[in-house]
């Protein structure tokens, strides 16, 4: 297990860094602010010996496939290309495919969508991970089946919202090998995004323990993020250490 923190600014970077993690898990919004802010980024992996993760933008119009195709596609292609100036290895983003809220005709054309930036990053060496937002496995399963180059960002805080049992057992039980990334945070539950309020571990109600236990015991090693802000970051590191050497 590899625990970095989430950043969204040069600052937050720095901060990561300096506090000894290993890596940061870094918003690229576009191509033009990442190569404005490239020499900084480099300066500090070369400083401090910290590597970088990539992270896209939000998709914005996620039941539209026209817009997608004109306007989120493009982005994370740019967003691709400027992760190889660090060496960034793995991207992840947002791409809804819950079936209860995309409708039926939509959902291939999105699949065809995601096949068209899953193959740009195979070219450009990332491995693109799909992140749960709202949904199962059952709304990823095709997906999965039919793109063998795409990974999953397992985000346990999403897996508590509009659901009875996080869907982090599912997805551990049904797609262990795709799960390459994890983020972790907490909150109450809930049934909108408003929940979505990414606590430090122990302020909310995350039952962290045996869904971590799960992992471990299939044998999960790679990175996790912290999704918190960057003044809880040590203290949930801490905390994340101690739970999972005591599983």
């Amino acid at each position: 297990m590899i625990i970095g923190g989430r950043a969204h600014s040069l600052h937050d970077v720095e901060r990561i860094a300096q506090e000894g993690f290993q890596f940061a898990e870094i918003s690229i919004l576009d191509e033009q602010s990442f190569m404005a802010e490239l020499g900084h980024l480099k300066r500090m992996q070369n400083m401090y010996g910290i590597t970088y993760l990539a992270h896209g933008p939000e998709e914005g119009a996620a039941t539209d496939p026209e817009i997608l195709r004109r306007e989120y596609v493009p982005r994370i292609q740019s967003v691709l290309d400027a992760a190889c100036e660090l060496s960034i290895g793995l991207c992840t983003i947002h791409f809804w495919l819950d079936k209860r809220f995309i409708p039926h005709e939509y959902f291939s054309a999105k699949l065809e969508l995601l096949r068209d930036m899953v193959g740009y990053a195979v070219k450009r060496s990332v491995l693109l991970c799909i992140e749960n937002l709202s949904e199962h496995f059952s709304d990823f399963a095709e997906a999965f089946t039919l793109l063998g180059d795409l990974g999953m960002t397992l985000d346990i805080g999403h897996g508590a919202l509009m659901t009875e049992r996080n869907t982090t057992y599912e997805f551990t039980r049904q797609c262990f090998d795709r799960i390459h990334h994890i983020h972790i945070h907490d909150n109450w539950g809930g049934e909108s995004a408003a929940d979505d309020l990414h606590l430090p571990l122990g302020q909310g109600t995350i039952d962290f323990a045996p869904m971590l236990g799960g992992l471990k015991q299939k044998g999960f090693d790679k990175t996790i993020t912290l999704e918190v802000r960057p003044e809880y970051l040590a203290t949930c590191s801490r905390t994340l250490h101690r739970l999972w050497e005591s599983l």
